[in-house]
């Protein structure tokens, strides 16, 4: 998927209706027959026996009794009701196991038949899911994201020329053959991604191949690669292991790739400032900024310094003139000049006054702010699009006006037009996209938030990005790998 791409999401997303009817049963025919013989009077079941039956057979249709369903594509598409053209309420991606009902809710439209699944909505056994978990794209996928941290894996950038795609282990004689007889002499030359290390998974130690998961793209296969991986490709990880004295990463479309053939994606460090007590959120923007405090006859002394891009929450009180100091709720002051100081404003639309969440993006202040009512809860500094305020229709600058989120992805592919170096951005972190192309997202290929930068998505540190995704809706269940809601999540408005 490309965060400025201009697609608009699969047609597939708009809502389908069904119409049901009332079915009658026939009418019956009265036969001719000999009176019937005495019968044996039936003593009714216990009402607690009936209880226990009627809550075994509910228990089938619901999930959480212990059985499971499996994700083996890209995208395995939840349905609102067991019928494919009913509304979408989001996907699971390739590995992800999670509750279903024991019993069918049908097969309309699917063979397999329809599961419904935790914590709500049906999916369909067959190309994208399966109800066996020994499934080699299951098996294979040994890990998936990990929703808890700032990004959801551990990233790495190609180097030139960019790895191999392995499809199974490569012994060094395969590694010769591939890549050259030089190749020891490279690895030795080489510096390797610091990436967390597991054990090999036992699906590859028993020599058997990496299989796509449906709806990703299938290579030309060669002996054991499936070619290069493109240039500038960047690359998200669900393990790394050593193998054969050299460490390997397995990609999430299911890739082996040589990591001293990358190197370690920079992820910015920046955190927004979560605004837990009243104030007005500032953002330090300049190396060194002084930290001060009165003495005791009022004098302002300086203590030190504060770290660059650390965020306070700043009182409202204010002295001097043009920029001044800036008391923190620390107690300590700040200059002006040295700090990017949050707007508070209230939505065209009145939001604010109702009482919900909404975000506010300042294209020329390079800011956003997330709001619970008239209230900030969180900012941050952001790369909107280079194209500043032009028009969007015709450069890379973000658009501007009123807009809801209306679909959220833990991760996703960009087809390079984000970065300035064209890079193959997998597994972008954290998506959520407002208007067709358009979204806030982590970007773990620059630290330059603050200025424009991108092509017209609002980037975000990977940390806060992550914060965003877990605040606003509509929410991604855990297991899930994203959400959609047509009618509209929670409210962004971009504005100059």
């Amino acid at each position: 998927m490309s965060s400025r791409a201009r697609r608009s999401l699969p047609a597939l997303l708009s809502l389908a209706l069904a119409a049901c009817g009332d079915v009658e049963d026939p009418p019956g025919r009265v036969l001719d027959r000999a009176p019937a013989a005495p019968r044996t009077l039936r003593v009714p079941d216990a009402p607690e026996t009936v209880q226990a039956a009627a809550q075994a057979g509910k228990d089938q249709d619901e999930p959480g009794h212990g059985a499971k369903i499996a994700s083996i594509a890209m995208r395995t598409w939840i349905y609102v009701a067991p019928d494919d053209r009913s509304t979408k309420l989001g996907y699971l991606r390739a590995g992800a196991v999670v509750d279903r009902a024991e019993r069918s809710a049908g097969t309309k439209g699917c063979e397999g038949g329809w599961y419904r699944v935790a914590p709500r909505g049906y999916v369909c056994v067959g190309k994208g899911a399966t109800l066996s978990l020994d499934h080699q794209v299951v098996s294979a996928a040994v890990r998936g994201p990990d929703r808890k941290a700032e990004t959801p894996y551990s990233y790495v950038i190609s180097r030139s020329p960019p790895p191999h795609l392995y499809f199974r282990l490569p012994t060094e004689g395969d590694q010769r053959r591939v890549e050259g007889s030089t190749i020891r002499t490279h690895i030795a030359l080489s510096t390797v991604p610091d990436v967390p290390l597991s054990p090999v998974p036992d699906f590859l130690l028993q020599g058997r191949d990496l299989q796509k998961p449906y709806g990703s793209v299938e290579p030309l296969r060669y002996t054991v690669h499936a070619g290069r991986a493109k240039e500038a490709s960047a690359f998200g990880l669900i393990t790394s292991f050593q193998w054969t004295n050299r460490t390997f990463g397995l990609t999430t479309e299911l890739d082996l790739i040589p990591l001293d053939r990358t190197k370690p994606a920079k992820i910015s460090e920046l955190r927004g400032v979560v605004v837990d007590k009243p104030g007005i959120p500032g953002i330090v923007i300049t190396y060194g900024a002084a930290k001060l405090e009165p003495d005791s006859v009022g004098n302002m002394v300086q203590k030190g310094t504060v770290p660059w891009r650390s965020g306070w929450i700043l009182t409202g009180k204010h002295m001097g003139g043009e920029g001044g100091l800036w008391e923190t709720t620390e107690g300590f002051w700040l200059p002006g000049e040295a700090l990017a100081i949050a707007q508070p404003h209230e939505d065209p639309v009145g939001h604010a006054r109702a009482g919900k969440k909404w975000i506010e993006v300042s294209i020329k202040r390079q800011m956003l702010i997330a709001y619970e009512g008239t209230r900030p809860v969180f900012a941050t500094l952001v790369s909107s699009g280079r194209g500043g305020m032009s028009d969007p229709e015709k450069t890379t600058a973000t658009i501007r006006g009123i807009f809801y989120v209306h679909a959220k992805h833990v991760s996703g592919t960009m087809d390079g037009e984000e970065g300035s170096d064209s890079f193959d951005l997998r597994d972008v972190p954290y998506i959520q996209y407002f208007h067709e192309g358009y979204a806030l997202h982590g970007a773990y290929w620059h630290d330059e938030f603050g200025k424009p930068r991108s092509h017209g998505c609002v980037n975000l540190a990977p940390a806060d990005a992550h914060w965003l995704f877990e605040w606003t809706d509509p929410v991604v269940p855990p297991e899930w790998h994203g959400a959609v809601n047509m009618e509209g999540g929670t409210l962004i408005w971009t504005h100059g």
